[in-house]
């Protein structure tokens, strides 16, 4: 599913762009893309593994996932929760780096220094998150949490300019982080507060890869987002700027495949003009906020999904 995802806009997502080749075999010749088909594939592993674990499970027998676990309503909706935020939470973190570097021009190491704003944020939710143990619903940390990081993914969206840096961003971040701090650490106690003890391993195990999942799936949505876009608003800005022909989508084929890593390279060479450079920018620009809004609509779907959580306080369950 995550291939798919990721190589969609490659190979084509019906009709054949790219012949997919692995060693001497290739896959392109039958007209349809080899998109569909793995999209195809994992849906239907996906079947096959939930009939074999219940046949097992039916059967008494040992099993990779305890399909039951899921029956727990913290827990099956926790991890439906978790699932949603974390395509939110992580996919936007593969944009901004790509935005920072390529754009901007910031080294690697000024770069992570600029994402210090995030980290620094997630470190004073974990004073916050301790000060307000016991005295707050774990569900309730979880949705304020989740609201902050909408909130700052929002700013990011809305703030992303080559033209005033990273200064405007910055402030997103801490509240991004602050909300990644609160909602993280208590989202776990919320899945795993009603599974029993002896399932505690499994439970662990399950909700940390439901984590995973999200991210990978996150991260390939939002990859998709951010070259589609980059693509496409890149296309339209050299067109208005009558450049066209192989010539412009060889241009633009540069600045998507190498994630915007050529366009400090065509800066800093006189053979690209500078208006052609600046609409490489500009379309990166939208692209990194396009993947901004798909994390932010993620972000605000599992928000919602909060809701469907359970309250605690001082220990004391109340199930809606």
């Amino acid at each position: 599913m995550v291939f798919g995802l990721i190589e969609g806009r490659n190979y084509g997502w019906w009709n054949v762009n790219k012949e997919f080749t692995v060693g001497d075999w290739s896959w392109g010749d039958p007209g349809i893309s080899v998109i569909p088909i793995v999209l195809g594939l994992s849906v239907i592993f996906g079947v096959l593994f939930v009939i074999w674990e219940k046949a097992r499970e039916k059967a008494h027998k040992p099993v990779l996932l305890d399909l039951q676990l899921f029956s727990i309503t913290s827990f099956r909706n926790g991890s439906i929760a978790a699932l949603i935020i974390s395509m939110g939470e992580f996919g936007i973190l593969f944009a901004i780096p790509l935005w920072l570097q390529n754009v901007l021009g910031l080294s690697p190491v000024d770069s992570g220094l600029v994402l210090l704003w995030l980290a620094g944020g997630a470190f004073m939710a974990s004073g916050i998150g301790g000060a307000l143990s016991g005295k707050l619903a774990p569900a309730l940390a979880v949705r304020i949490g989740v609201g902050l990081e909408l909130l700052g993914v929002i700013g990011v969206a809305a703030f992303s300019n080559d033209q005033a840096g990273w200064g405007p961003i910055a402030p997103c971040l801490f509240i991004y982080g602050l909300g990644i701090g609160l909602a993280t650490a208590q989202l776990t106690g919320v899945i795993m507060v009603d599974v029993p003890m002896n399932q505690i391993g499994q439970a662990s195990g399950s909700q940390s890869t439901v984590r995973q999942i999200g991210s990978a799936l996150g991260i390939a949505v939002l990859g998709t987002v951010l070259f589609t876009q980059v693509q496409s608003a890149l296309t339209a800005k050299l067109a208005g700027l009558g450049f066209t022909g192989a010539s412009a989508d060889s241009f633009t084929d540069q600045v998507v495949e190498s994630a915007g890593g050529v366009i400090p390279v065509f800066e800093n060479t006189t053979q690209i003009p500078a208006e052609y450079v600046q609409a490489a920018k500009d379309a990166f620009t939208e692209g990194a906020q396009w993947a901004a809004v798909s994390a932010a609509l993620f972000l605000a779907i599992g928000f919602v999904a909060t809701f469907r959580l359970s309250k605690h306080q001082h220990g004391e369950e109340v199930s809606k």
